[in-house]
């Protein structure tokens, strides 16, 4: 579990959750993308854009825990850079199947790309990232059937849940072996990807950095356009952080990823 590699899991949850407030004290929406209580997401735009980029976030928490109320701690860095932010929620576990998890991020894609226009965004410059198991369901939705996506971000992800099956996380799951390989991206994704930054922290459960170097070598036997990333000295928890940081590898490669859209921050002078 990566919780055992740090020494006060708490301290950053607290921290996902006053950063998320700070941001929500920010100008935001909350939109329904369909009719299942949990599918709701906090839309941040960036005042005055006609064609901003957008960055939707899937949090983690094992499929089971958080929710978008801790998910925007990310959304002031991005909005700072001229890029729209949403943090997008799901029905978690026990109550839905990890089926309808991935189903529920394709869907809240699809809605932002179809009023994209009227939230003052690019359609094609939409961009997914997730995190733990956010990073999972962000892989199943470059399945094919899912939204197109101008470019993703995979987190300290599991993409292989074999061997979740009979651990403590299952207790909430309850995997089958057919519904474990179902929800399975890793060797699932099709060749036409857009760009991928995979990233982990350099200190991670071994069974999240197995599954990391798996999906790397996969995605580039698969000729994908893939960034492979650890990061120095980060964990499970603080990864995240470096999403909106240029002078980290893997703020850098998302600001790269993110393109022309992405201005740089105001400075003082």
């Amino acid at each position: 579990m990566p919780g055992r590699l740090v020494p006060d899991v708490g301290r950053y949850l607290g921290e996902y959750a006053a950063r998320t407030a700070a941001a929500r004290r920010r100008r935001h929406r909350t939109l329904r993308y369909g009719t299942a209580e949990p599918e709701l997401l906090d839309f941040f735009p960036v005042p005055g854009a006609t064609r901003a980029p957008l960055m939707v976030f899937v949090h983690g928490g094992f499929w089971q825990e958080s929710g978008r109320h801790q998910a925007a701690f990310t959304a002031d860095g991005f909005l700072d850079r001229g890029v729209a932010f949403a943090a997008l929620g799901y029905g978690l576990a026990p109550a839905y199947r990890l089926g309808e998890m991935a189903a529920m991020v394709r869907r809240a894609i699809r809605l932002l790309t179809h009023v994209a226009p009227a939230l003052g965004i690019d359609p094609a410059k939409i961009h997914l990232a997730g995190s733990s198991a956010g990073a999972h369901l962000a892989a199943m939705a470059l399945l094919p059937g899912g939204a197109p996506v101008a470019g993703v971000t995979l987190l300290s992800g599991l993409y292989e849940l074999e061997p979740l099956i009979g651990s403590a996380v299952d207790d909430a799951l309850g995997l089958s072996v057919i519904e474990a390989r179902e929800n399975s991206p890793l060797g699932k994704l099709p060749p036409a990807l857009p760009p991928v930054i995979l990233a982990r922290g350099e200190h991670e459960p071994a069974e999240f950095i197995r599954q990391h170097t798996a999906m790397a070598a996969t995605l580039t036997a698969a000729g994908a356009d893939v960034t492979d990333l650890v990061g120095a000295g980060r964990n499970h928890f603080d990864l995240p952080y470096d999403l909106t940081d240029p002078a980290t590898p893997l703020g850098a490669a998302v600001a790269g990823q993110l393109g022309s859209g992405c201005r740089r921050p105001a400075t003082l002078t």
